[in-house]
């Protein structure tokens, strides 16, 4: 099967910055779009940003500007820049991938989350 773990949440001051990884591991034939979703207390999960296979990418409005995603298609790996980080930031951020176990074929995975913290 497809596992997908995440790192790089933490607590950090309004203003500040982290780094979010997920590295994916398993068989498979091909990862189509990866991304990170978050979920805060109370709320839905809702899309943070999403980048495709070609390096297309999508950008909740509320991030924009402030947080970049990238991805290494031969590592399988994506990684999410955040800056500017806002105390409405906090939530736990999953790590999202459509994988192909055979051609044609995509499932969802998600990640474990990882918790972030912004503090005011």
């Amino acid at each position: 099967q497809v596992q997908l773990v995440e790192s790089g949440g933490g607590l950090v001051q309004t203003g500040g910055s982290l780094r979010l990884s997920c590295a994916a591991s398993g068989s498979f034939f091909s990862i189509n779009a990866m991304g990170w979703y978050r979920q805060a207390p109370g709320k839905q999960r809702e899309l943070v940003a999403e980048i495709t296979s070609g390096g297309s990418t999508n950008y909740a409005d509320s991030v924009q500007g402030r947080f970049t995603i990238s991805r290494d298609n031969a590592k399988n790996t994506v990684s999410l820049q955040m800056n500017s980080l806002k105390p409405e930031d906090t939530a736990v951020y999953y790590c999202k991938a459509i994988v192909a176990l055979i051609p044609y074929v995509p499932y969802n995975y998600w990640g474990q989350g990882t918790q972030v913290t912004v503090s005011s």
